[in-house]
């Protein structure tokens, strides 16, 4: 799992890599980190090479909130995190989707919770493997792939980037496999993978390009659903 520290206190910087170098042997697992002085340094950076960023909020030059929108604006699925001592940037930070804050002082248990917190997003969003049995084949999916379900007629349509794969099943079983993965019915007939929603009109999503009506008993948990992927509950 790769990491940025983007933090103009080389003090605070040195303390934080040691924190995830403690959190990463109690848990087994291991973490790539690079480190930044300042919010222009990572808005010049690939961020698709990052899984979480710790953003500093007080900097000199580009400061965390404002790296942070410039950040999300190309960037929809990286975990952001403040660090801050300033508790009031707590409501800006939703608006551009962080998923918490560390306040400073920090310490290595209020760094290890918001810390792990972030790494369940990472591993949710990562996604999992699902196994489709077909009339002439097995196939293996990436869920990250699978843009909708439709069930018709007793046979469930899996509408992914490579194909469309057709197999005999119910909605309930595909609920079942698909909904820790952030898969949600916005109608009786679909569900979708809230991962590549990318508009919502009234009572219709956009789906990987594709208008899907949203029922009216749906709307409600649809939405409420989105929202908090969107916003980092989830």
């Amino acid at each position: 799992m790769r990491v940025a520290i983007v933090e103009d206190d080389p003090t605070c910087r040195s303390q934080m890599e040691e924190y995830i170098r403690q959190y990463g042997q109690e848990h087994g697992q291991s973490f790539e980190v690079e480190s930044f002085a300042d919010g222009g340094q990572i808005v010049a950076q690939d961020t698709a090479r990052f899984d979480i960023i710790l953003l500093d909020i007080e900097m000199p030059g580009l400061n965390g909130m404002e790296a942070a929108e410039k950040l999300r604006a190309r960037d929809t699925d990286v975990v952001l995190v403040f660090v801050t001592n300033m508790a009031q940037y707590a409501i800006r930070g939703y608006a551009v989707g962080a998923l918490d804050f560390v306040l400073k002082p920090i310490s290595y248990y209020t760094f290890r919770v918001r810390f792990e917190r972030a790494v369940h997003r990472v591993l949710q969003r990562e996604g999992g493997q699902v196994l489709l049995t077909l009339p002439d084949a097995v196939v293996r999916l990436s869920t990250r792939d699978i843009y909708y379900v439709e069930v018709q007629n007793r046979q469930l349509h899996y509408h992914t980037a490579r194909a469309e794969y057709v197999l005999r099943g119910t909605m309930q079983q595909a609920e079942q496999e698909l909904g820790r993965y952030h898969f949600v019915k916005c109608n009786h007939w679909y569900l979708v993978n809230l991962r590549h929603v990318s508009e919502v009109r009234r009572d219709t999503v956009v789906v990987a390009g594709q208008e899907l009506a949203i029922s009216r008993r749906n709307y409600t948990a649809f939405l409420t659903a989105l929202t908090n992927y969107v916003g980092g509950d989830a």
